[in-house]
């Protein structure tokens, strides 16, 4: 398959992206069941994996979207924009960010010091995806679907230049 200048094969089933999906909501449900987080997914890309998790998340919760930048083409420029879209006080709530997935992981760790910044109570982060590089800087993830290399993928809300997000399946670039 091809998006723009690139090949990709596919990588993730999308019947393993969904059991993998169902696992993290479990893990979600013992850890919350006696607190009530608000998640706050990562828009653009986590859209897709958020709307599948909080479905299947079974504790109390809210959720409120959040909007962030750091990408140019096929990588990450480590440049965190303002979050947009925060309409509610987090202080001394639990906050589960939502990312489709950690690449270098600074544009996370941006993220969660200015929201321990705002007096939150706990912060964690389900992901769906976790590449080597942040595995590498220790970045923390309390809920990782996958463990990948570094590979460039598209698919389940994850694109290239806004391309291949509808795709339920997840594909890696081919060299």
């Amino acid at each position: 398959m091809n998006i723009k200048d690139l090949s990709f094969k596919k990588f993730i089933s999308k019947t393993r992206v969904q059991q993998q999906v169902a696992q993290l909501a479990a893990q979600i449900n013992e850890d919350y069941a006696d607190k009530v987080p608000i998640f706050l997914p990562i828009l653009n890309g986590s859209f897709m994996f958020a709307s599948d998790l909080i479905k299947q998340v079974k504790t109390p919760s809210k959720i409120s979207f959040v909007k962030v930048s750091s990408y140019a083409g096929t990588t990450s420029s480590g440049q965190l924009k303002t979050l947009i879209g925060l309409e509610e006080s987090l202080f001394n709530q639990h906050i589960i960010i939502v990312e489709d997935i950690v690449d270098t992981g600074l544009t996370l760790q941006k993220i969660v010091e200015e929201l321990k910044g705002l007096g939150t109570k706990s912060v964690e982060v389900v992901a769906l995806l976790r590449k080597q590089p942040a595995r590498e800087k220790m970045i923390e993830v309390k809920y990782v679907g996958f463990e990948i290399d570094n590979e460039f993928v598209v698919g389940y809300g994850l694109d290239y230049d806004s391309l291949g997000r509808n795709l339920e399946d997840i594909y890696q670039s081919v060299q």
